[in-house]
Parts: C-alpha cells; structure tokens; sequence
C-alpha cells in the first residue's frame, strides 16, 4: 500500500449504501472476488479500507469487466499483505 494513502474505515451500512446493493448481494461479490474482503476491527466488528472500496466502484463505473475487477480486487489484498510485511 503507498504511504501516501490515508487510510479511512467504511463500515458495512456505508458500503452497502454507496454500492446500492444488499447485505447477501455483498457477501457474493466478495466471495466471487468481485469486492476486498473486510478486515477485522474488533472481536465482532469489521469494516472495509475506503481506497479499496474507492477503487472498486471506480472500476465499476468505468464498465469494467469481472475479470478486470476480480484482478484488481487481488492487486489490492496483496498490498494489504505487503503492507503489514515489513512489519
């Protein structure tokens, strides 16, 4: 992830409002790869990082395809591990 992204938490009432899709809609698009999966906050709570979200819609509203999607979706889960390696 570039050092240069703030980093900002969407919980899941905001996704599924800027997405205008539904809880179960969410959970397949995330289990087709079509959306990052959440990460956790707390014990029971889980939230989405905003510039991946950003991303996502952004690529949506381009028309992109689902394969482009899904590859861009993998991108950004890899820099979330690359991210916390040097760690």
């Amino acid at each position: 992830m570039p050092a240069h992204i703030h980093l900002r938490i969407n919980r899941r009432p905001e996704i599924l409002g800027r997405f205008g899709i539904s809880n179960t809609c969410l959970h397949r698009r995330i289990k087709a790869g079509l959306m990052p999966p959440p990460i956790p906050l707390s014990e029971r709570s889980v939230g989405w990082l905003e510039h991946e979200v950003d991303a996502v819609l952004a690529a949506m509203v381009a028309g992109r395809r689902d394969d482009f999607i899904k590859a861009l979706v993998g991108r950004l889960v890899d820099q979330r591990k690359n991210a916390t390696a040097g760690r």
